[in-house]
């Protein structure tokens, strides 16, 4: 049998969003209402039925968009796009009403471009303003939803922190179901206790009020997880099972559908990073043009060798390409790079840590001068065109790198460094440049920005790497 739930405020969360999608739809209907008369549109029977459509349209529309499902943990921007959706699928059908009914001319046009478009921010307002009132209400212990986790291993301790992070959401973990006899060190941090075994959540689901029930055990342990899903759906909390996607070492992984069946799309959404690449770059090769020409120019009079230098590296999913850059060094730098090496063992020691060295003979006057200013780098904004690579990224590496550095020590970086194309510039760029010593740091540099890209940091980056390129700070 349900547990019998107490009478508060949670309880009212489904009254308060039947009132919010009344709310909405008024919205909808009062808003066409002051266009038409701020336009000072005459008034007919059509925009009568138009009103009574509209509201009944928004009714319907809004609740198949599941707009009022509990947004607890989501972020304002992902409600946003719902409404988006919710809206324009009510535009979508008016046009076909219109477009059916050869009434399009009864209409301004005006008024319902400008209600269609800017419905949805007021709309949006509206459920911002909720949110904000049920926020300070359970930062303030109202409206609290409750929780347990079963499992007390490392992505379960990972949940209840990530939970504890985000007070505004009002849910409480009361604390974990493990099999586990004794509590770890990080388990007792976090000042939540075993509540039993695993076989002991249905029982106690019976007799205490619960909201949640989150499932963060290993994907191998899926006969536990099938029974809690089988035995514990009836027992008036919601059931979430928490993928073990840590272990695959990429955390931007996302569920797609494939036909009837649900996959886990492991590659990062990089949509917007695409579009942004091909807007920046486009407007630097086209500022620098003059520039660029020059240095070529200077390149090719300088020893009359070829202007540019083409070196390949790896971009995502391993595939290899061809990197382009300004040629920096003397011709056939390749073929005296053995001899400079067998000379000096300092040299080779220092090429063999870093495959770099500081003080390389083999770079031109022209050349010492481009890196400094990493004026060298600028032809990879044809590639980043070519769609190669990107303005902002992990560095680029050959194939010999990732094979001793990313895929050794039993790590998961090689993994990262795949799902994404390397970038122009990146934190090793703006951090330490050519002056990180351990390889090792590196790697961890590209491993952070794999797993916290955003256009937010790529923009930070790319303004630190226009200071560092006037600084010339540890380029060479």
């Amino acid at each position: 049998m349900s547990p019998k739930l107490s009478m508060n405020l949670r309880e009212q969360s489904s009254l308060i969003y039947k009132l919010l999608l009344l709310i909405d739809c008024s919205i909808s209907t009062a808003y066409l209402w002051v266009l038409v008369r701020w336009y000072e549109v005459p008034w007919s029977p059509y925009y009568t039925r138009l009103e009574i459509l509209v509201f009944f349209l928004s009714f319907f529309s809004f609740q198949s968009f599941q707009l009022y499902r509990s947004w607890r943990g989501w972020k304002y921007y992902r409600e946003f796009l719902v409404i988006v959706q919710a809206c324009g699928s009510v535009v979508g059908i008016l046009l076909c009403y219109f477009f059916f009914f050869k009434i399009s001319e009864a209409y301004s046009r005006v008024v319902f471009m400008i209600w269609s478009t800017t419905t949805p921010l007021l709309i949006f307002f509206a459920h911002f303003i909720v949110r904000r009132i049920l926020r300070q209400l359970r930062k303030h212990g109202k409206n609290i939803r409750h929780a347990v986790v079963v499992g007390a291993s490392d992505l379960g301790l990972r949940l209840a922190h990530q939970v504890e992070s985000i007070p505004w959401a009002g849910i409480e973990v009361m604390g974990f179901f493990d099999d586990k006899s004794e509590a770890s060190e990080e388990l007792q941090q976090t000042g939540k206790p075993i509540l039993g075994r695993i076989s002991a959540i249905r029982e106690f689901l019976q007799h205490n009020d619960i909201d949640y029930v989150y499932v963060a055990l290993p994907m191998r342990a899926e006969r536990k997880i099938f029974s809690i899903l089988r035995e514990c759906r009836d027992l008036g909390a919601q059931l979430f099972l928490v993928p073990d996607l840590y272990i695959f070492g990429l955390h931007h992984a996302e569920i797609q559908s494939l036909g009837d069946m649900l996959i886990l799309n492991f590659n990062p959404a990089t949509a917007w990073k695409r579009t942004f690449d091909i807007i920046f770059s486009s407007l630097i090769l086209l500022i620098t043009a003059p520039l660029l020409l020059v240095v070529a120019l200077l390149i090719k009079l300088s020893d009359g060798g070829p202007v540019f230098y083409r070196h390949r590296r790896i971009t995502s999913a391993g595939r290899e390409f061809e990197c382009i850059k300004f040629r920096t060094m003397c011709v056939g730098a390749a073929e005296k790079l053995e001899e400079i090496l067998a000379a000096d063992p300092a040299l080779r020691r220092e090429w063999n840590r870093s495959y770099k060295l500081k003080n390389d003979p083999r770079i031109t006057r022209i050349g010492r001068f481009l890196r400094r200013t990493s004026l060298d780098e600028f032809p990879q904004f044809f590639n980043v065109l070519k769609g190669e690579m990107s303005v902002v990224g992990a560095r680029p590496i050959v194939g010999r790198e990732l094979n001793e550095y990313y895929k050794g020590n039993s790590t998961d970086s090689v993994g990262r460094y795949c799902s994404m194309k390397p970038g122009i510039t990146g934190p090793w760029q703006v951090m330490k440049r050519s002056d990180v010593g351990n390889y090792r740091e590196r790697v961890e540099l590209d491993d952070w920005y794999v797993l916290n890209f955003s256009l937010k940091n790529d923009l930070k980056i790319i303004y630190k790497t226009v200071l560092c390129m006037f600084s010339g700070k540890g380029a060479y």
